[in-house]
């Protein structure tokens, strides 16, 4: 039984590692990869708050404003990659370079929606845990 359960949970694993992964490249490896920095750094500010928020609350503090620079860093990034991707779609558009269809503008579409996709979602995590932390320490 606990065989199974485990080929079970590698299986998935593999599957939404692969997908995550495929998607973390279809957005851009340089963006993808800046904004991945700003989710460590918010989760390496979020760890370090809750380790001093009992002990030293004026760094605790301090480590809020950490977390929400990081989060809104890594929303602009997100932005700015997709402006930057479909300025050199349409740049490739206007050459003439790629035949344009509903199929390629619907691909280029979903692939520069990733990179704020993701700046959004570390944008997210760094204001919850922002409210989260205040709550706590109050």
């Amino acid at each position: 039984m606990k065989l199974k359960i485990l080929r079970i949970m590698a299986i998935l694993t593999g599957l939404i590692g692969t997908t995550l992964f495929n998607r973390f490249m279809d957005g851009g490896a340089l963006f993808m990869s800046l904004i991945l920095i700003c989710l460590l750094t918010s989760i390496y500010f979020i760890v370090k708050s809750i380790l001093k928020i009992k002990s030293n609350v004026e760094n605790s503090k301090k480590m809020l404003k950490h977390i929400g620079d990081s989060g809104k860093l890594a929303l602009a990034l997100g932005i700015m990659g997709a402006f930057l991707g479909l300025i050199a779609a349409f740049d490739a558009i206007e050459g003439g370079q790629v035949e344009v269809s509903a199929v390629v503008m619907a691909s280029g579409l979903k692939i520069a929606l990733l990179s704020p996709l993701f700046g959004l979602f570390t944008y997210s995590v760094s204001r919850v845990a922002i409210l989260v932390l205040r709550l706590i320490q109050k």
